[in-house]
């Protein structure tokens, strides 16, 4: 059975499908055409972010038999329209977890502490020591919405600089979300007590658009807030106003709403936001655990039928 890769992989991923016997091709960076024709005769399609499985793709899929996401998210997967041909959808949930959750601890470091000022000021001959006077983490209010894997890392975080820890997660009960280290509060006193607020929950149509101009006025004033999880959970817009206007504190993004960020965008030039290029996942750990886990995973799938982590049942 043959396999092919279309994103970047980790060796080691790579050379556990060869172990279990696998034709393995890794082709990245193709174009949907392209794609289209490499899929032919493909039984196991290995993706991370960049690839789109569309209804497309999968009409010219004639063997395919499993798509798996080497990472969580799968808001680039047509998940309906895979499980109408067939094909099982699978991830590799927790396996970049605490990648994603220290990148969040580091943007609290990051903006109460105004480093990514202070380092581009000194780069750029300033001493800007009176104007950079930061907040201490300790005592403030760390509120996580998603109490996942990453959220109850981040809490696990944020107690150990001794912040308190406030938790929203409408799939949890209450005395779960206590267990993962967070005091259980609604959606509105999340808003409303966080010192700083961390995304941590897919895109969904829940989720798209969820923090608009109405839910950011009823933050904390002087909040900050931060948003490691999926691009579209944000308004950047309505973020932006509430920056200008003195409503929030400062911001922090790895995800945006347009990857990457426009030269055009107004969070390029908004004041106290620290941005980074989607680096929730992008450790050397955790691409190499997305890549063993996918790989065991489509394998056994391949090979026994057993389907761990699928998010469909095939027709």
């Amino acid at each position: 059975m043959k396999i092919l890769i279309s994103d970047p992989l980790a060796q080691e991923g790579i050379q556990i499908f060869k172990d279990e016997g696998f034709e393995v091709e890794v082709k990245t960076g193709l174009s949907p055409s392209e794609l289209k024709s490499a899929i032919k005769g493909v039984h196991g399609l290995v993706i991370r972010s960049a690839t789109q499985v569309t209804p497309d793709l999968l009409d010219s899929a004639d063997s395919l038999k499993v798509v798996g996401r080497a990472g969580t998210g799968l808001d680039n997967v047509d998940i309906p329209a895979a499980t109408a041909k067939g094909v099982i959808v699978m991830n590799t949930p927790g396996q970049n977890s605490n990648a994603a959750a220290e990148l969040a601890m580091g943007h609290l470091f990051a903006l109460s502490r105004h480093i990514a000022r202070g380092h581009r000021g000194i780069k750029e001959g300033k001493w800007e020591k009176k104007q950079l006077r930061g907040r201490e983490l300790k005592g403030k209010t760390l509120g996580i919405m998603g109490m996942g894997n990453i959220g109850r890392i981040l809490a696990e975080l944020g107690h150990g600089v001794k912040m308190n820890v406030i938790g929203y997660d409408p799939y949890f009960k209450a005395e779960e979300i206590k267990a993962r280290g967070a005091e259980p509060v609604s959606f509105e006193d999340l808003l409303a007590r966080s010192d700083y607020l961390s995304i941590h929950v897919p895109k969904t149509k829940e989720t798209a658009g969820l923090f608009n101009a109405a839910n950011i006025a009823k933050m904390k004033d002087g909040a900050y807030l931060i948003n490691c999880a999926r691009g579209g959970i944000v308004d950047e817009a309505a973020l932006c106003d509430a920056l200008e206007k003195g409503k929030l504190a400062g911001a922090a993004l790895d995800v945006f709403e347009r990857e990457p960020l426009p030269a055009d965008s107004r969070i390029m030039y908004a004041d106290d936001v620290v941005c980074t290029p989607h680096l929730g996942a992008n450790t050397h750990e955790a691409q190499v655990n997305v890549a063993v886990a996918v790989a065991q995973q489509m394998s056994k799938y391949l090979k026994t039928g057993v389907a761990d982590f699928a998010v469909n049942a095939a027709k």
